[in-house]
């Protein structure tokens, strides 16, 4: 044994091979801080991308492949697994490896179940007094649309002949309204010249030609609920409604057309919270609970928060609300409750938490709880983390994280996301990108892969190219002296890559995010 390692052995300090499961931005950049570590002799990366091929090894089992991912941990003599996607976490990857005595970062299946089950997140929130939405569970697709259809919009619905009105029913809910459409309105009658519907809404009145415009009306009228598939649903099972078509439209794609699948056998109906979204990770040993930096993530695909929502779009950190103070009672309200529930219910959690939440004039309440790394909110955080991020994770692990001191470096991070053409609808993979060296290697930058592969180019010799293989495919991070610096840094690095077939929000860090 030489002196170095044999200092390291008497002081205490292990050296260890470290594998990351995952294969996005949040991985690559797990993978770049912990390659950091003066404890660390290599990183493995299962199955990453060509951002990972780069900085580290890449092995090409997948994130699912839980006995495959065990068998190389322990023929690798692997010290350390992280694991980055929430899948198998929900599936009990921890559970296994444990079971063979492995180490490895992240709940077991019981605890992960905080973010595999929307449900059992509400129904913890409520036995713990957490402050969150009121909410209704429905396991049929008939139940949830009755549920909708009975929300209050207070009509009076008419219909007129040529010169007189012939019927007139006041009508308390969606429901009874649609049902008084059907009712006093013949379809073929409604042809007829001087044949009307008029429906009147807060002595405002509207008249209609024919039955199918005076359902769409009623079906228009402002909604305030949010519906979620209560499984894993790779972050799209979630729909903000404006109105009672959308709710039912959701219903439909959920629990009738079911496009998550198992996800959205059950389904969780909330109303919906106004005011400021943000987001707190912590680590958290089961008995400690340490908070991260703040951030704050895009959401919406295109800029102004205009668009549909995606996985995220971009962040960064810190965030100017988050005060001392109010990260102090989102520990007291929030994190404690949660971490103590849990260890009651016999499901103790160690990893990272993470607290979505809505910033509203009663206070902070929870949207969400997950169990892994954000993202992309964990790479602006590892931007700016200057400890070893791997004493970090030890101290989760060993359940001694009461003995880390996490240091920071003050000045904010921006992560601008740069997405494929399309995304989060329909994209094609397989379009080159180019020039990701360039943004490299500018100051304060750090180009996180996402979406890439690496794909063998035609003719003996050359170098493979990196081409797109997701719809979220580069996390173009910077940090600066500002806000203003960090951001102009991101966007200095993402005009200087070359990817024709991606798109990117341009108001990243611009402003905060509007309230909603």
């Amino acid at each position: 044994m030489d002196a170095e390692n044999r200092l390291k052995v008497l002081s205490g300090v292990r050296s260890l091979k470290v594998l990351v499961i995952g294969k996005g931005g949040r991985e690559h950049a797990l993978c770049w801080k912990l390659k950091q570590s003066p404890r660390v002799t290599a990183v493995y990366c299962a199955p990453g991308n060509a951002g990972t091929a780069l900085d580290v090894q890449n092995v090409s089992i997948e994130a699912n492949d839980h006995r495959g991912l065990l068998q190389f941990a322990r023929r690798e003599g692997i010290g350390l697994t992280v694991v980055g996607p929430e899948e198998p976490l929900v599936r009990g990857i921890v559970d296994l490896f444990q079971r063979d005595g492995m180490r490895i970062f992240g709940p077991r299946k019981d605890a992960a179940e905080l973010e595999g089950s929307k449900t059992f997140a509400k129904d913890l929130m409520r036995q713990a007094g957490i402050p969150t939405a009121d909410y209704r569970v429905f396991r049929s697709a008939p139940d949830a649309e009755h549920y909708i259809l009975s929300r209050e919009v207070s009509l009076v619905i008419r219909s007129r002949g040529r010169s007189t009105i012939r019927h007139t029913l006041h009508c308390r809910t969606a429901a009874e309204s649609l049902e008084a459409i059907e009712r006093i309105l013949d379809p073929r009658e409604m042809m007829a010249p001087g044949v009307q519907v008029e429906i009147e809404e807060r002595n405002h009145r509207r008249v209609f030609g024919s039955v199918a415009d005076a359902r769409d009306f009623v079906l228009g009228r402002p909604l305030g609920l949010v519906l979620k598939a209560d499984g894993l649903a790779a972050g799209k099972g979630v729909y903000v409604c404006n109105n009672l078509r959308q709710a039912l439209q959701a219903i439909d794609e959920i629990m009738v057309r079911r496009i998550y699948g198992q996800a959205g056998d059950t389904l969780l109906i909330e109303e919906r919270l106004d005011g400021f979204e943000t987001s707190v990770l912590a680590l958290t040993d089961g008995r400690t609970i340490v908070p991260l930096e703040s951030s704050q993530d895009y959401k919406r695909a295109f800029d102004h928060d205009e668009g549909p929502n995606t996985g995220g779009m971009g962040a960064f950190s810190p965030t100017p609300r988050m005060t001392p103070e109010l990260m102090e009672e989102i520990e007291r309200e929030v994190l404690v409750p949660a971490v103590h529930a849990l260890k009651r219910a016999r499901r103790p959690f160690r990893g990272i938490l993470y607290a979505g939440l809505m910033l509203t004039n009663q206070g902070p309440k929870v949207l969400e709880f997950n169990v892994r790394f954000g993202d992309p909110e964990t790479q602006v955080i590892l931007m700016r983390l200057k400890s070893d991020l791997l004493d970090a994770l030890d101290g989760v692990v060993d359940e001694r994280l009461d003995r880390v001191r996490m240091e920071w470096d003050p000045r904010p991070s921006v992560t601008v996301v740069m997405a494929a053409e399309g995304y989060p609808g329909h994209y094609e993979r397989d379009h080159p990108i180019e020039n990701i060296d360039l943004a490299d290697r500018m100051p304060d930058v750090k180009v996180f892969h996402a979406g890439t592969t690496l794909r063998s180019s035609p003719g003996e010799g050359r170098e493979p190219r990196i081409v797109s293989d997701g719809g979220r495919v580069l996390n173009v991070t910077a940090l600066g002296d500002t806000l203003e610096q960090a951001r102009d840094r991101a966007y200095e690095a993402v005009r200087a890559i070359r990817f024709p077939r991606g798109h990117y929000r341009r108001d990243i860090a611009e402003k905060l995010p509007a309230a909603k």
